[in-house]
């Protein structure tokens, strides 16, 4: 009789759940927004009325790599760069330029740290970030995404209605994100005191696509959209370049590597 009770049929469906868990729909963070843009934008505020310094970077990434010397890691890279710094600099005073990148560097930071990444460094006026893909690659790839998607949303519904009161320009960036193997790499002997990096293709790759967008354009490598949930790889369509706009080939395959952009 039990072979028959309808409760039992709630086993079929686990596998779709398991499925679904892995590609990040059960577990993906619903982060509020409204309230991520309101503390960007006091904080900028402060910014620049104030002052106001940001507290800095905690150290998380620097553990996660020292405990990682030298070990080849699965994962997903992020290249925030800020768009029009150059004329920027042309025109406006040096301390403002210095407030601006720095606010803008730091909320990027945040945004990485909410949805669970590390902030590998700051570069000029760009932002390096990953995200650990050992345990769950599909799901880091989801939270990369969602990360970009909420960048973009910070600067133009955070950042920018701030800078437009004091008449500076709208920010702007370009972002690409790409999925692989890296290895972190020590730059001494001291353990605690050299610094420490990561190398590898994705690294590489996320910013070459990076310097191929357009502002405020995502752009994503293959090894990324091909682990996203299905929800998120509508929300792309593949890149098609011009003759030799793109030159780089899959490791794997040995094909031009597919590059995929956001539309929403």
């Amino acid at each position: 009789m039990s072979e028959n009770n309808p409760e039992n049929n709630t086993e079929e469906s686990k596998p779709e759940k398991v499925v679904d868990m892995l590609l990040g729909s059960s577990s993906e963070k619903t982060l509020d927004s409204e309230s991520m843009i309101l503390e960007t934008q006091k904080r900028v505020w402060g910014a620049l009325k104030k002052g106001y310094q940001y507290s800095g970077v905690a150290n998380e990434s620097d553990i996660f790599l020292r405990k990682n010397v030298f070990s080849k890691l699965d994962l997903v890279v992020i290249y925030v760069d800020l768009v029009g710094s150059t004329t920027m600099t042309l025109e406006m005073p040096e301390e403002k330029i210095a407030i601006i990148i720095s606010s803008f560097a730091q909320e990027m930071a945040d945004v990485i740290r909410q949805y669970e990444g590390y902030i590998l460094k700051f570069v000029g006026d760009a932002v390096i970030g990953y995200f650990d893909a050992q345990s769950n690659g599909l799901l880091a790839s989801d939270n990369a995404v969602n990360c970009a998607k909420s960048m973009i949303s910070v600067i133009q519904k955070g950042i920018n209605p701030i800078l437009n009161q004091y008449d500076y320009p709208d920010l702007m960036v370009k972002i690409g994100v790409d999925f692989g193997k890296n290895i972190v790499v020590r730059y001494g002997a001291d353990e605690q005191q050299s610094q420490v990096d990561v190398m590898g293709p994705a690294m590489n790759i996320a910013a070459k696509i990076q310097a191929m967008a357009k502002p405020n354009q995502i752009l994503i490598g293959s090894d990324v959209y091909q682990r996203l949930h299905p929800n998120l790889q509508r929300d792309f369509v593949e890149v098609v370049w011009r003759k030799d706009e793109w030159k780089y080939r899959s490791r794997v395959t040995g094909e031009i590597y597919k590059v995929y952009e956001f539309k929403g």
